[in-house]
């Protein structure tokens, strides 16, 4: 897509004019330009992108060391990095929980890996959804993917998503979701072990 450069188009009024034309949701600046406020749609056949910023951070005031590798995920800019033993980085576009009640910031680990893994949903999610199953198997119809890392704190877990819409979006009931080629590349280079910290 060619870059437009107009004297008269304000950013605020070019973001809203292309988000519009596209079909997603634009940002809202504050006058001053200091912050944004994201307007979210609801997940529909119309969206056609997502929204996410992405932030690049340095590693060394968050982890003491790299052992088993290093896990940080940013609910801000919905994204996840991640570093192995040797200090290689790489960062992915994630989904974040819906809301902040949802939301847990913090240290944890990896504590299992699963390739085609099962999904129960949570006794809350069923209070939330009483319409939904109460078990699905692995296949394109599993909310967590082709694979997942367990985190030691219960219900959250890092994992896929078949549905593609969600990344870069706040569209979880708590766990962090990426691309399913991302989990799978993300899963080969964690271990059990691994330290998680969100924030």
């Amino acid at each position: 897509m060619a870059k437009i450069f107009t004297n008269g188009l304000s950013r605020r009024s070019f973001l809203a004019g292309t988000a519009a034309s596209l079909g997603v949701p634009a940002l809202a600046q504050n006058v001053d330009g200091a912050g944004s406020i994201e307007i979210e749609q609801e997940i529909t056949d119309s969206v056609r992108r997502n929204i996410s910023s992405f932030r690049a951070l340095d590693w060394q005031p968050y982890f003491s060391n790299l052992n088993n590798g290093a896990v940080l995920v940013d609910i801000s800019s919905r994204a996840l990095h991640f570093w192995n033993e040797a200090g290689q980085y790489k960062l992915y576009p994630s989904s974040v929980p819906l809301s902040e009640e949802l939301t847990r910031r913090g240290r944890t680990k990896v504590v299992r890996k699963v390739e085609g893994p099962s999904w129960r949903p949570t006794p809350s999610m069923l209070k939330r959804n009483p319409d939904w199953p109460d078990f699905v198997g692995p296949g394109p119809d599993n909310p967590l993917g082709t694979h997942a890392l367990y985190l030691s704190w219960t219900y959250y877990r890092i994992h896929g998503t078949h549905d593609t819409r969600k990344i870069g979006r706040r569209s979880s009931n708590g766990c962090i979701g990426l691309y399913n080629q991302h989990i799978a590349e993300l899963f080969a280079n964690t271990k059990v072990g691994t330290q998680v910290l969100l924030i």
